[in-house]
């Protein structure tokens, strides 16, 4: 395995039209059907990085800034933007475009984590990110950062999930 990537080599860029049947009750882009865009296009990058497989780990700051309407188109960009060991994070860049008027607006941001496997037992470590233009550097400066916050955070939460019970909620409890 290559010891080094560029982001450009993981980057993925999804566009689609956004049809009705995508739509919420208040008539924009569902936001599920984003977060299944989101993994979709992301899940490309990873195995653009390192050639293997990858199980998404997390969806971090999902954050929609702006909705994206009935008839504009959703493009979807991402790049690997760290990577450590066997886990690497994915940055996911979400544009909006009303093609009527070929305005562009930013919609959505938010990182993904994702873990490589191994189909058998082999040893084997990812690929480090080399970020090359502005954007990645600005977007890859934070990795060290964000992962310690992350790792932070999966230690809280898994506190948080030994304490939720496993009983059927529908079930007559006797």
């Amino acid at each position: 395995m290559q010891e080094f990537n560029y982001c450009k080599g993981s980057r993925a860029v999804q566009t689609h039209r956004i049809f009705p049947f995508d739509l919420n009750p208040f008539g924009f882009l569902f936001g599920g059907k984003l977060m299944t865009l989101i993994d979709d296009t992301a899940s490309i990058s990873v195995s653009r990085h390192c050639r293997r497989g990858a199980v998404t780990a997390s969806l971090d700051n999902l954050n929609f800034l702006e909705p994206l309407h009935a008839n504009h188109s959703v493009c979807v960009e991402s790049f690997v933007s760290g990577a450590h060991h066997k886990s690497m994070e994915v940055f996911v860049k979400v544009i909006g475009e009303n093609l009527t008027t070929g305005e562009r607006y930013l919609a959505a941001t938010c990182f993904t984590t994702f873990v490589a496997v191994s189909s058998d037992a082999e040893e084997f470590t990812v690929p480090r990110v080399v970020p090359e233009t502005e954007e990645e550097k600005m977007v890859c400066a934070g990795y060290k950062k964000r992962r310690a916050h992350r790792l932070h955070e999966r230690d809280d939460y898994k506190e948080f999930a030994a304490e939720l019970s496993l009983e059927l909620p529908w079930a007559d409890e006797k």
